[in-house]
């Protein structure tokens, strides 16, 4: 049951997450299977889903930030926390205190790392992003003084497209890989992400960094979702009323009823992380049973057509994420990808996080 004053629950199912992260273990049996937490465990929690996966025995977690690493350092006792965003000048002295492993990207970072312990070297292989580029790369091969008092626990690059199984970069970037790595100390190497799992065995490593999928996210797309769902969001609707055939709803009248309808309108918003681009796209759910959205999605309210279900009533509530709606279809309905639906999930929703 929902709670009786809330507007919008949000269930986290942290026991699914768990199972997630073990199926994600069965498929990489060539390393460990570190736990991606950054963005606040993708909308989800970081310090109850890192607490949970390291009961279950997970040592190894990623953030993107020193910040977010700082905020979860106490619930991890002896796991590491790798922070991808790099190290910010400044930041050297905090990284060491705290005990978390900084993620080189420069020879720049390198140098202000040397003497200060572990870390984890990103090589470029192909984002363009972060990581040592390959001019950087061959300065490094031949001036491996830079890496005086420091330990290497991985060298790591990171797929461009490994929810593509057949996009020819996937093959680059594993040549890319086997070149990089033949420059360099035999370092333990970290490469697959959560698509990266299900490429197979040529894109195995010592240490796969699953993000998405660990949240139910399909990391096949066009195939069944191998992963478990982990969240439910339930809303709250505040009316429901009737209108005639011809009348509009929501802002700039981008809808007009086709015939009498009954319109529900929910407490939820794009201030909630619902996106306005879902107006006139999506649906919820109610008893399974989907409903359409209809109108804009506003900053608090969204109304759904519900001439076809007399069930549906003022106080009661309807699905927008779950069993009937994963993230995935949420975000095909906004244009976009599972990871921004689960990234933007607001904090006026009351969260509820199951062990079980």
């Amino acid at each position: 049951m929902e709670p009786e004053t809330a507007h919008a629950v949000l269930t986290v199912d942290l026991a699914a997450i768990v199972a997630n992260w073990r199926t994600l273990k069965a498929r990489h049996p060539s390393g460990d299977v570190a736990a991606v937490v950054k963005a606040d465990a993708y909308g989800l929690g970081a310090r109850p889903v890192a607490a949970a996966l390291h009961n279950a025995g997970c040592r190894s977690f990623v953030v993107a930030w020193l910040e977010e690493a700082l905020a979860i350092r106490d619930a991890l006792p002896g796991a590491m926390i790798a922070v991808l965003g790099g190290l910010i000048p400044g930041t050297e002295t905090a990284f060491g205190v705290h005990g978390l492993t900084p993620v080189l990207c420069s020879l720049d970072e390198i140098d202000r790392w040397q003497n200060r312990g572990e870390a984890i070297l990103h090589i470029d292989t192909g984002m363009s992003r972060l990581g040592l580029p390959p001019s950087e790369l061959a300065a490094l091969a031949a001036d491996r003084k830079r890496l005086d008092g420091m330990a290497i626990r991985y060298a790591m690059s990171h797929l461009v497209a490994s929810e593509v199984p057949g996009d020819p970069i996937n093959q680059l970037q594993r040549q890319r890989v086997a070149a990089a790595r033949a420059m360099l100390p035999p370092w333990k190497f970290s490469l697959a992400n959560s698509s990266g799992i299900f490429l197979g065995p040529d894109f195995a490593s010592d240490l796969a960094r699953p993000g998405a999928a660990l949240y139910g996210l399909n990391p096949t797309p066009g195939q069944p979702n191998p992963m478990h769902g982990v969240v439910r969001l339930m809303v709250r609707v505040l009316t429901v009323r009737d209108i005639p055939a011809g009348a509009t709803v929501g802002y700039n009248a981008t809808w007009k009823a086709a015939r009498p309808t009954r319109i529900a309108t929910a407490a939820l918003g794009y201030a909630d992380g619902y996106h306005r681009s879902l107006s006139n796209r999506a649906s919820a759910c109610f008893d399974g049973t989907p409903v359409p959205l209809v109108g804009r999605v506003s900053m608090d309210l969204t109304t759904f057509d519900v001439t076809d279900h007399p069930g549906v009533q003022p106080g009661g509530w309807l699905e927008v994420l779950g069993p009937h709606l994963s993230p995935d279809d949420l975000a095909a309905a906004a244009g976009t990808n599972g990871y921004e639906v689960l990234t933007s999930l607001g904090r006026r929703f009351q969260r509820v996080y199951r062990t079980a």
